[in-house]
């Protein structure tokens, strides 16, 4: 069955890349709505963003959508993962500046603001998208695939220069809370020389040690050191997480990632789209819902996050 927030949960932070501070809330909504933006800060009427693949426009190191009166919101890929991963489909975020709050620099507060809140499965049956051929856009060594699978797993490779990063591989079923267990914690993550260019160019006005894993080398600059051995790869399927569920549904497919960004996820789910006789709509049965994301995640209950987490 479909599943909305039980009751409205509030955060406030800044923006990574803007540094304008911003307060936004989950809200309830109805079976069938999707995922919403609302720009409080924006005239009525003009204001609702559908969180969906094709009002994604092209941004530096987020991901960015609009709607057709060119009102934005812009780095939603952490805030999408953790309605993915708890397996909220319907909800109002109504936030009112125009990009999501850094918070840590991970999924988890959202997560732990979506469980306080409480889940609430609605009368409605859930349906997801199944691959029935597989997809694939590259650019450069940059490799994007969706495949056929029962259920949505995930595998990623990434490789830099820096040894603190290096190469690093994962693959995870996502099954049954594993994006809880396994992938919400996990920070965004640059380099200090990344730091500084994006710095010149107006971008990371946001940023600190401490909403972000920033590596030097060898060094790892952010207090506490990391997580996760492998943290930046996981960082990476968080946000291919989030990106994914700008399909609008749950994907029953395998998504191979190898050094793709924001900008390849969607050319992915465009690709996809675009081709008819590549995926079906399916309505889910019991023993399906089962293997979803977020399936059985309300019984972990709220989880620990450090920051400043106000629910209504």
């Amino acid at each position: 069955m479909q599943a909305t927030i039980a009751k409205a949960a509030e955060f406030r932070g800044v923006g990574l890349h803007s540094g304008v501070k911003a307060r936004m809330g989950i809200l309830p909504a109805p079976a069938d709505h999707g995922i919403v933006f609302e720009r409080s800060d924006l005239p009525m009427g003009e204001n609702r963003i559908p969180a969906q693949w094709d009002r994604v426009v092209p941004s530096k190191l987020c991901t960015l959508i609009e709607n057709e009166g060119g009102a934005r919101v812009s780095t939603i890929e952490h805030i999408m993962a953790a309605l993915a991963g708890t397996g909220i489909q319907n909800a109002l975020i109504r936030i009112d500046a125009g990009e999501v709050p850094i918070l840590d620099g991970s999924s988890a507060e959202f997560v732990s603001g979506i469980l306080g809140a409480g889940i609430r499965t609605q009368d409605a049956p859930q349906r997801a998208i199944r691959l029935k051929r597989p997809v694939e856009v590259r650019e450069g060594l940059a490799v994007a695939r969706l495949e056929p699978a029962d259920h949505l797993e995930i595998d990623f490779h990434i490789e830099f220069a820096d040894a603190a990063i290096g190469r690093q591989d994962k693959a995870l079923d996502m099954a049954n809370g594993a994006f809880v267990r396994e992938l919400m914690d996990s920070r965004t993550f640059c380099r200090q020389s990344d730091v500084d260019v994006m710095r010149e160019n107006g971008l990371a006005l946001g940023g600190t040690y401490l909403n972000a894993v920033v590596v030097d080398g060898d060094k790892v600059l952010s207090p506490g050191g990391l997580r996760h051995a492998d943290e930046a790869v996981r960082h990476k399927m968080l946000d291919a997480m989030g990106d994914l569920a700008l399909a609008g549904a749950p994907l029953l497919a395998r998504y191979s990632g190898n050094r793709a960004g924001h900008a390849m996820t969607n050319k992915l789910l465009r690709a996809l789209f675009s081709d008819p006789d590549a995926w079906e709509w399916v309505t889910c049965p019991s023993e399906l819902e089962c293997r979803l994301p977020g399936a059985g995640v309300a019984a972990y209950g709220p989880v620990n996050a450090p920051a400043l987490i106000a629910v209504a």
